[in-house]
């Protein structure tokens, strides 16, 4: 579990802003859960969606996400990484491969966390950001997702990872404007269904 609570650059919790934050969402808390649960709705209600609110600047380091108050999917589960971590609470992070219209191609990685619940094991969550059509919640053991996986060529990745993928920083750290990450959105080739 060393990885899963380690800090990093993308995942940064040893940064002083991020450990204030997470102590302050900790406080008063009933337990892990109750941690948890407070940790990611904050990302999810208080951190915009870049895209949905088309804000700059493009954001990856989690430290940086809650400065400016922004993120897309990726850097936003950075985030959440970060403040679970900061409170001791293992957290990964995940990815979906989904369409990027109704049914694609094009396809992009949409990216989640993955955090230990010690009565449950791991269990994703999903902080991108509500909006008409997306409501992903924590109501473990049951997951509520932001996005159903439909499409053939979707997938839920199964892999839980304790660093982003190098295509998700490259995406962030590459491109200056939401516009341009929105044009080249990171994906990843699968292997053909059996």
């Amino acid at each position: 579990m060393e990885a899963y609570l380690a800090a990093s650059e993308w995942i940064d919790f040893d940064h002083p802003r991020v450990k204030e934050r997470a102590d302050a969402l900790a406080q008063g808390s009933t337990g892990i859960g109750d941690t948890v649960r407070r940790c990611f709705e904050f990302v999810r209600d208080e951190i915009r969606h870049s895209w949905d609110y088309r804000q700059n600047p493009v954001t990856c380091r989690a430290s940086d996400v809650l400065a400016h108050g922004t993120g897309y999917c990726y850097a936003k589960s950075h985030l959440l990484a970060a403040l679970l971590r900061a409170n001791g609470i293992p957290a990964g992070l995940c990815y979906q491969r989904l369409a990027v219209g109704t049914e694609g191609p094009p396809f992009c990685l949409h990216g989640l966390n993955a955090v230990w619940l010690p009565e449950h094991g791991w269990y994703r969550i999903d902080a991108r950001g509500n909006k008409e059509g997306v409501d992903a919640r924590f109501t473990p053991p049951v997951e509520r997702l932001a996005f159903p996986v439909l499409a053939r060529e979707e997938r839920d990745l199964p892999e839980i990872w304790a660093e982003p993928l190098g295509v998700i920083v490259a995406a962030l750290t590459g491109h200056a404007t939401v516009e341009d990450v929105a044009a080249h959105l990171p994906d990843i080739d699968l292997l053909p269904r059996p």
